[in-house]
């Protein structure tokens, strides 16, 4: 049974060490260690990571490296890279690092090497999308399939959704991709007005093709195609990521145009895999391919790297820095650049999703906080609207800001502008205004004594607010797969720390259960199962309204 996190000596040394670091201010930092900004910085290729505004110094970082360590940091990496089951409750390895395996060493599973069927997976994925972008997979007319809807919920959603707007600028200029993922007819009729049946392909991803979203998703465009062009033409405009043969083919899919992917992948981890088959056919497989050798950059990095050089495992160590001693239960990523816009998204669920979690590995309550509240959006946007709270607010919310040095749009001086202001912020965060300060700068702008006294506190921020930024050249696909590769590693060392199973997701089931329970009776007069009054209230005032 492995040690909880809290009995380790060095967790007993941060919280001493917290006390006497929780008033400490940055900009005191700064100016007492002028190489302040040298020492806490990585670079990986054209990745930088500046944490020097953290409320840290040598001692911190010190016993943090010192926590990993006494969690046995080192051997669950080398677990998860060898093909160890350490999804404990599913009993599966978590092998999304062998889905961008550049290098092709053998990885086993079970005495297996898994390496040939993935690298069968990618070359299928390369000639399928080669064909529908180059026009030798065509339509049941006889049409270029140019309008490519992906219908998939959660993992099967949310990557390639991030991935493909990301990464706009490299698709194909007669290529046009949606999505749909919402079980709401809105999704479905909102995409359907947009594209026409003779020059569309749907790809349905759903590993048992039985998820009630996806499967009622598709049945819908599927019905629209058929009245569209006939029985006939749902073979040339669907194909399947799945694992489920059978109902594939029930589907009117031909199995050669199924794609597997397999359960040492999780939903959340699995755009490595052909649940990209949309990003790869958006911007041809040599770009993807490209985003898989960023990811691989970052997998050896994390996985050869010295703790106090490697970057996902400082990231995950200042999280847990704030999360169990500051008692800081959110933080927010801003990435300052249009085509990460979903990015936040996308880690929402991957970081929520695997350390949300309240059962230790040792089948025991944790008696400590696990995974924090994720939110973010793109610069400038969010500086009109959460950022008031994180200058101001009572609570204090660590920020991730993500840069390109690089617009992919380079117009007059939008993007010095855009610059200027990330940088801006995390200074502003750091250093703050003091009420002095504040009354000085209303003195100067003409404001009467009255006034100044008045504003002053109204004007003045307390500054000393972490914040972590990471520059990149440009926004390309191997820098978007060593971000997002970056993120899925500094989530798994937070989970490894917590003592969580960070590769379930148990909390997702619940309320799909009891939804099963509740749609006949939506459908039907009766009542099947007993629920609490206000479920029965609410179902029956729904129902009167739908009469």
């Amino acid at each position: 049974m492995k040690k909880e996190v809290n009995k380790s000596k060095y967790w007993k040394k941060l919280a001493s060490h917290y006390k006497k670091m929780r008033n400490v201010q940055m900009r005191d930092l700064f100016a007492d260690d002028a190489k302040r900004a040298d020492k806490f910085a990585l670079q990986l290729d054209a990745l930088y990571y500046d944490y020097s505004k953290n409320r840290i110094n040598d001692k911190t970082m010190k016993y943090l490296i010192r926590l990993a360590e006494d969690c046995n940091l080192h051997e669950k990496i080398e677990a998860m890279f060898t093909g160890e089951k350490i999804n404990i409750t599913e009993n599966r390895p978590v092998l999304h690092i062998a889905l961008r395996n550049r290098g092709n060493t053998p990885i086993y599973v079970d005495g297996k090497n898994v390496m040939p069927q993935i690298n069968e997976v990618l070359a299928k994925m390369r000639d399928f999308s080669d064909a529908v972008r180059f026009g030798k997979f065509k339509g049941h007319t006889g049409k270029k399939l140019t309008n490519i809807v992906n219908i998939g919920i959660g993992g099967s959603d949310l990557g390639p959704v991030m991935a493909t707007e990301a990464l706009r600028k490299y698709w194909a200029k007669d290529i046009n991709c949606y999505f749909i993922s919402n079980i709401d007819g809105t999704a479905c009729a909102e995409v359907l007005n947009k594209i026409n049946p003779e020059t569309t392909l749907f790809i349905v991803a759903s590993k048992t093709f039985t998820t009630i979203e996806t499967i009622t998703n598709a049945k819908t465009c599927r019905k629209w195609l058929v009245d569209a062009l006939g029985e006939h033409a749902v073979a040339k405009h669907f194909v399947a990521l799945s694992t489920n043969v059978e109902e594939v083919k029930k589907f009117g899919i031909n199995p050669d145009n199924m794609f597997e992917f397999w359960d040492f992948v999780g939903g959340r981890y699995s755009m490595w895999s052909a649940i990209g088959l949309s990003i790869a056919i958006a911007i041809g497989m040599d770009n993807f391919e490209k985003m898989l050798d960023g990811a691989y950059a970052m997998d050896r990095h994390f996985r050869e790297t010295d703790f106090a050089h490697n970057i996902p495992v400082i990231m995950a160590l200042l999280g847990i820095w704030y999360n169990n001693f500051f008692n800081l239960k959110s933080y927010a990523v801003v990435p300052y650049d249009e085509y990460l816009k979903y990015l936040p998204s996308y880690l929402q669920q991957l970081d929520m999703e695997s350390n949300g979690k309240y059962v230790s590995t040792n089948n025991e309550y944790v008696k400590y906080a696990t995974g924090p509240v994720l939110f973010g959006g793109a610069g400038t946007n969010v500086q009109h609207s959460f950022f008031q709270l994180i200058h101001q607010g009572t609570t204090i919310i660590p920020c991730d800001f993500i840069i390109p040095a690089i617009s992919h749009n380079e117009i007059g001086d939008h993007h010095e502008i855009l610059l200027s202001n990330v940088l801006a912020q995390s200074e502003a965060l750091m250093r703050g205004k003091t009420v002095k300060e504040a009354a000085e700068e209303l003195t100067q702008a003409g404001k009467s004594k009255e006034e100044v006294n008045f504003l002053k506190k109204f004007k003045s921020f307390e500054g000393n607010r972490p914040s972590n930024t990471f520059v990149v050249k440009k926004i390309d696909p191997y820098t978007l797969g060593m971000l997002v590769a970056m993120y899925e590693h500094k989530v798994f060392v937070q989970g490894v720390i917590w003592n969580i199973d960070s590769f379930d997701q148990m909390g997702v089931e619940l309320g799909k259960q009891l939804a099963k329970n509740i749609l006949p009776e939506l459908q039907g007069n009766a009542f099947g199962e007993v629920h609490d009054g206000s479920t029965e209230n609410l179902i029956r005032y729904v129902k009167r309204l739908r009469k």
